[in-house]
């Protein structure tokens, strides 16, 4: 018995665990490290480990990733766990995934837990299991790991707030980029409700920072913030599109991540989904221009103009590159003397590069030598800038210059693959 008992685990783990994959949104950073009385408590996010997510200081996160159950009331057509899938089945109770957690953590497979699920029953039951399960693993077991949670924006508010108080990041997802798209491929979902649960959320967050300044030991809430996840390719919507979305879901709802996931084909998939997956690369390139947005001071109309006539972005050239190759009448930048904003708009040019350069010119007039130990290729940089001793003569205004400087078509290829 004991033996069938660890078999069906394994089961259940490995239909789970798979289930869960196509939800990209589980990076872990943000988060604050969890101190018990007299420094017991299980779990701790400051260690290092194997990588299922990468922080911005450069920490590997490990997580457990897994849904609830893959039984699902809702339809949506994207979705490989929607109610008209024939995919094998599975659920676990709060105490499974509490007691799997436990016992990935003490084997060190894991730093915390990333849970999911289908909609069971209803939304707020569905969201009870949820944080039943964080609930255990904080109260019962101490467990002082990260926890990531994916809220249903059809649930009760308060299950929400419940699942913040446990939580280290909380995350909503919007699924689709447009109100258009949402309708026609996921019926059941309403947008203002999605955003309605974002700004809900967004206001907890924000309460409990300002309780926290006044009250020492008021309780944390979803200290790494909330996040966010658009499908690329399931429907109509541009990078434009996107781009637009994701910039008023930073504005309006103080994100910490827009994650993007390119639209996998799923097996019986509806008729109106596309035949064959978008190219990885355009999902690459809506990272790159995200963070164009976050790090590199570009407004979304900036990253707009990058993008080609029917709307997207270019596969062959990072968007920086694209949008310079637009605007080269804003260069070539003075590495000596240009603020920090025009050296961040160099194609090349990274925030630690532009750090750098600013820290060494107080010093010394910089060369074009002093620059390419700063970045991967100073190729790239060379049209774009001047130095003590250069100057791109005509090399700004070349009409082959995106071929020059475009990565060879192999490495496109094998990046894509």
């Amino acid at each position: 018995m004991e033996r069938m008992a660890v078999l069906d685990t394994i089961q259940k783990l490995e239909i789970l665990a798979d289930a869960a994959k196509y939800d990209a949104s589980c990076a872990s950073s943000g988060t604050a490290k969890r101190n018990s009385a007299g420094g017991k408590g299980i779990g701790s996010t400051e260690g290092m480990g194997i990588c299922h997510a990468y922080a911005p200081d450069g920490r590997c996160i490990s997580l457990l990733k897994i849904l609830l159950t893959n039984h699902c009331i809702f339809d949506c057509h994207y979705c490989i766990n929607r109610k008209s899938s024939n995919v094998r089945r599975a659920k676990f109770t709060p105490r499974e995934v509490a007691d799997l957690t436990l016992t990935f953590y003490r084997r060190n497979y894991i730093e915390g837990l990333f849970l999911s699920s289908g909609i069971i029953k209803s939304s707020n039951h569905t969201m009870e299991l949820l944080v039943e399960t964080a609930r255990i693993l904080r109260e019962e077991h101490d467990f002082r790991g990260y926890i990531h949670l994916k809220t249903i924006p059809e649930a009760d508010g308060e299950l929400a707030h419940q699942a913040g108080l446990y939580a280290d990041r909380v995350s909503i997802n919007v699924e689709l980029p447009t109100d258009t798209g949402l309708t026609r491929l996921a019926p059941d979902k309403d947008s203002r409700q999605i955003e309605g649960a974002m700004g809900g959320m967004k206001m907890a967050i924000r309460q409990s920072k300002d309780e926290r300044k006044r009250f020492k030991h008021a309780p944390r809430f979803a200290p790494g913030g909330q996040s966010t996840q658009m499908i690329v390719g399931a429907d109509a919507a541009t990078d434009a599109d996107i781009v637009g979305k994701a910039s008023r879901l930073y504005d309006n709802f103080r994100l910490r991540r827009v994650y993007y996931s390119a639209f996998s084909p799923i097996p019986d998939a509806s008729a109106v989904l596309p035949l064959k997956r978008p190219p990885l690369m355009r999902e690459h390139r809506l990272y790159q221009s995200d963070w164009l947005m976050r790090f590199y001071g570009f407004a979304p109309r900036e990253v707009m103009q990058a993008t080609e006539a029917d709307g997207n972005l270019p596969l062959d050239i990072d968007p920086k590159l694209a949008w310079a190759l637009k605007f080269r009448e804003r260069f070539p930048v003075d590495v000596n003397r240009s603020s920090r904003e025009d050296l961040l708009r160099v194609p090349g040019l990274g925030t630690r590069a532009v750090g750098q350069i600013l820290a060494s010119r107080r010093h010394r007039t910089l060369r074009l030598d002093d620059v390419a130990k700063l970045t991967v290729s100073i190729t790239r940089v060379r049209p774009f800038i001047c130095t003590a001793d250069w100057r791109p003569t005509l090399l700004t205004d070349r009409a082959d210059l995106r071929g020059i400087l475009a990565p060879k078509q192999e490495q496109l290829e094998l990046f894509a693959a």
